[in-house]
């Protein structure tokens, strides 16, 4: 045998390089993950506590999130770096699983830049340093792209289970995040504008896929139906459609500019600007037509729920896993090699400063992005704080309870005080329930009641609710502020003090608000 039968395809050296580049970032990130000093923020330690008891569903969010924190910190042990190992290992398996999208879509070198541009993208970078629902969502979908397109090839039982597996796929992506119902719609639009693609779907390979897919979900739904669609609920309570400002055309525009931060500059300006170019001229391919299906449902949708109330930037973090690969495409095709390679090296450029920042957070203080991060700064020590102060006045007079007025402050010292609250004859943690009704796990699980409010010590993140809590108790002592110096500028605040004789004032019944304190 020759040496050139012996040397691999154009097409393997193209996934062997795929997988150099993700191999290489995913250690990168591994290490920048085990050594960074940052904490947990609120949301990574709410979902933290949801993993301490497994559950079908949570107050505000679907379960995978917490299953996944229960398996790597079953594994590693509840050190922040175990709690946050998965995220950075499913986007390496979603980046991967777009090459094959990719490649079977268009080609190879279409596949190798569309990799590369997930793999790099300022969005995913963030998403690998924490753990947050986003990194499960894109990697289910990631597997429903990949069943879809992949469906024409089959046949007879690998068809239908290639559409079990869609069905599936699809399943665990509403498990991790109800964006996926994003997804559910392109892949609707898609079919109902593709004979081909219609086709290719039997009557045995849609019942597979729809079993597969309740199966899978199911549960999730029963557990909304036995705790007053909670969940469901909450998610649409996010979109905020009773605000005052209604067509908010700032918000919209600083939406649009923020997704050339969350998907790169370039890659952004290539999507943008290539459907509505393509679009006009009619020069889409069937290939095209499949991606922008699924990348403009969320992006549209998000634009105007930004336009009419509000948005966070990753909502429509959706769109660029079908987009990563469009821009990719567009740019080889177009021959734009420089312009894919300037997009390459400064989303690494900013993968690479994150990573120090992480490493090294004087960095962040340094190139003045300090702010960027003090969500993941000075929790542990000001917990400590409030620990070391329930000591003393379990020495001086006991403590029924130790009470928090926020449930960021609730979820950080449940994590950082998992040694100390309910153990030992410490206090248990509880929550002041700031309205008539419970607005958020914390207090509907945690609220404190009369019994336990006989003696507690209250902590008051910044002081907000201060005055409102001591109304809400016969007496007060002994007011200590802690300030915790997150940066060269910054300080987090935290009041405590003693309240004994918790008797709620009544709420107003048309707001639910406490009444406003005297001399206010």
């Amino acid at each position: 045998m020759t040496l050139t039968e012996n040397s691999p395809s154009p097409q393997d050296r193209t996934w062997r390089r795929a997988l150099t580049v993700v191999g290489v970032l995913t250690i990168l990130r591994l290490v920048a993950l085990f050594v960074t000093p940052f904490e947990l923020y609120p949301d990574e330690a709410q979902y933290w506590l949801w993993s301490r008891s497994l559950d079908f569903g949570y107050f505000s969010k679907p379960p995978m999130i917490a299953w996944l924190i229960w398996a790597t910190t079953s594994i590693g042990g509840n050190a922040e770096a175990w709690v946050r190992v998965s995220a950075l290992t499913l986007h390496a398996g979603t980046a991967l699983i777009l090459f094959q999208v990719a490649r079977r879509l268009y080609d190879s070198p279409t596949a190798l830049a569309a990799c590369a541009l997930y793999a790099l993208m300022p969005g995913i970078q963030l998403s690998s340093g924490v753990i947050t629902t986003d990194a499960p969502l894109l990697f289910f979908l990631s597997l429903t792209i990949w069943a879809y397109v992949t469906l024409p090839d089959r046949v007879g039982r690998a068809r239908i289970l290639t559409a079990a597996g869609l069905g599936a796929a699809l399943g665990a992506a509403f498990l991790s995040k109800y964006a996926a119902v994003y997804v559910l719609a392109g892949l609707a639009a898609h079919l109902a504008a593709s004979p081909a693609a219609r086709r290719s779907w039997t009557p045995a390979a849609v019942l597979a896929a729809v079993a597969a897919f309740v199966v899978v979900f199911a549960p999730n739904v029963l557990w909304n139906l036995s705790h007053h669609f909670a969940t469901v609920e909450h998610t649409a309570a996010n979109a905020n459609w009773n605000a005052r400002s209604l067509f908010n055309v700032r918000e919209l525009i600083e939406f649009v500019g923020s997704q050339f931060g969350v998907f790169g500059p370039i890659p952004f300006a290539v999507l943008a600007g290539g459907t509505i170019v393509l679009s006009v001229r009619r020069r889409l391919l069937p290939a095209d037509m499949v991606l922008l299906c699924l990348v403009l449902p969320p992006l549209l949708t998000v634009s105007a729920q930004a336009f009419v109330s509000r948005a966070n930037a990753n909502w429509a973090g959706v769109s660029y896993v079908a987009g990563a690969i469009l821009a990719a495409a567009w740019l080889v095709r177009w021959q734009a090699r420089r312009w894919l390679i300037a997009a390459i090296t400064l989303q690494a450029v900013f993968a690479a400063v994150f990573m120090l920042c992480m490493v090294n957070p004087r960095v962040a203080d340094s190139i003045g992005v300090a702010n960027s991060f003090k969500r993941v700064r000075g929790w542990e020590s000001g917990v400590q704080a409030i620990i070391k102060r329930a000591q003393e006045e379990q020495l001086r007079g006991g403590l029924t309870a130790v009470a928090m007025d926020d449930r960021f402050l609730f979820n950080i010292a449940a994590y950082y005080g998992r040694d100390y609250f309910g153990q030992n004859g410490a206090p248990p943690l509880k929550m002041w329930v700031h309205e008539a009704r419970p607005q958020n796990q914390a207090e509907t699980e945690a609220p404190l009641d009369a019994a336990l409010g006989r003696r507690t010590l209250i902590a008051s993140l910044e002081g907000v609710y201060r005055a409102e809590i001591e109304q809400d108790f016969a007496r007060t002592s002994g007011l200590e502020i802690v300030r915790v110096r997150l940066d060269r500028k910054q300080v987090r605040r935290t009041d405590l003090f003693v309240a004994e004789g918790f008797q709620p004032v009544p709420r107003d019944p048309v707001t639910g608000l406490p009444p406003k304190p005297k001399g206010k």
